[in-house]
């Protein structure tokens, strides 16, 4: 069983935890950034992340795991392998989420959603209607970081590995831009 504890480990060992002034993917700002491919470059660690995914939807029959691109991807892949089942990944295009490449989810397909780290949760939740819209089934969500002020609400089952609460601000009355502090768009296409 994989604790926050460990996870936090991990992520401030391997340089993920950030200080400084980042645009997140929401368009909001922060003073802390979580650079998860420091972790996902890892593949024993995410071999570690994805059991811990695996182990808490040990019940569930899936027959997809879905990511989101980009960070999703590498999480959707080692938890599908480790599953025994197919993965997929959903693009963003004309601001919508997509799927490509000949990716196809049918009516009725068990599908688990894998995702890196949320904020707002807006690329989960797109990537969510995408495919309940497919007529999938989604037995759930796993996150491996939760990074919102106020803790992610979703409309089924969601499995959160580390609940790491930072402050975000909206640019207009950001403290940070207010100072000069250059802006980092790190993983933000922003």
């Amino acid at each position: 069983m994989l604790s926050e504890a460990q996870l936090l480990k991990w992520l401030e060992e391997c340089g993920a935890l950030l200080t400084g002034h980042f645009l997140l993917t929401s368009g909001l700002h922060s003073d802390k950034y979580v650079e998860k491919f420091r972790l996902l470059e890892r593949p024993d660690l995410v071999t570690q992340v994805c059991s811990e995914i695996v182990r808490r939807f040990s019940g569930e029959k899936v027959d997809v795991v879905l990511g989101p691109a980009v960070g999703g991807i590498v999480l959707a892949f080692e938890t599908a392998r480790q599953l025994g089942c197919r993965y997929m990944f959903a693009e963003t295009e004309n601001g919508q989420r997509v799927l490509r490449r000949g990716f196809i989810l049918q009516p009725g397909e068990r599908v688990l959603l894998v995702e890196d780290v949320v904020t707002t949760g807006g690329s989960v939740r797109a990537t969510l209607d995408l495919a309940l819209a497919s007529g999938a089934e989604v037995v759930g969500v796993a996150i491996l970081v939760d990074r919102g002020e106020v803790p992610l609400q979703l409309p089924v089952r969601t499995e959160v590995l580390l609940r790491l609460p930072l402050q975000t601000f909206q640019p207009e009355n950001c403290p940070l831009c207010q100072q000069g502090i250059p802006l980092e768009r790190r993983g933000s296409k922003r």
